[in-house]
């Protein structure tokens, strides 16, 4: 008795069945790769600010620490962004005609914030405290990496949750106590 179908008829429904077993595969790799990756992760981008702010010349230059401009990085969650009064402190005498501080004049007159950008930012649903990791010892560039050296800034780390993982596995800080500390890798500490 003679083939319903010829031989070749089997190619596309061979192709079908494994197109239909690869597309959700992809489907749900393909972005836990891309969120991994430098594009997903932004590492590397500048960010442009409203106000062309040079860190190293404030930073290595002139020696300020990072804690001048963002004082909460010591007692709060969020490090914060430098109120106008902080940059008008100086720039009050020092280079006040400058075109390049249009924007901050601007701002401290109308009394209104400077529309920063933020660089680094975590998830919502990450529960992340800066005073907690400056408290233990951990430095600023762990995390910013040589802000004192970059025109703009840029991430360099990915913040991934391997990544941070990593480090409580094995934290940049002091060791206490005799023993570094490590218990900080529980769901609850970062997720709440």
């Amino acid at each position: 008795m003679a083939a319903l179908f010829p031989p070749w008829s089997n190619t596309p429904y061979r192709v079908a069945l494994v197109t239909a077993a690869l597309v959700p595969l992809v489907l749900v790799a393909a972005p836990m790769l891309w969120i991994r990756s430098d594009y997903g992760t932004h590492e590397g981008e500048a960010i442009e600010q409203p106000v062309e702010f040079d860190h190293r010349h404030h930073v290595r230059d002139d020696g300020i620490d990072c804690l001048y401009c963002h004082p909460g990085a010591e007692r709060r969650a969020i490090a914060g962004i430098p109120p106008t009064e902080v940059c008008m402190g100086c720039h009050g005498q020092v280079w006040n005609d400058s075109p390049l501080l249009a924007p901050v004049r601007a701002s401290w007159e109308l009394g209104e914030p400077i529309p920063w950008r933020r660089v680094h930012a975590l998830p919502d649903h990450v529960y992340f405290h800066h005073g907690v990791h400056t408290q233990a010892g951990v430095p600023c560039a762990s995390c910013h990496g040589d802000v004192a050296s970059m025109a703009r800034v840029h991430r360099v780390r990915p913040l991934t949750m391997g990544w941070c993982l990593d480090c409580h596995r094995d934290p940049p800080g002091p060791v206490r106590y005799g023993r570094r500390i490590t218990h900080l890798t529980t769901c609850t500490a970062c997720h709440r």
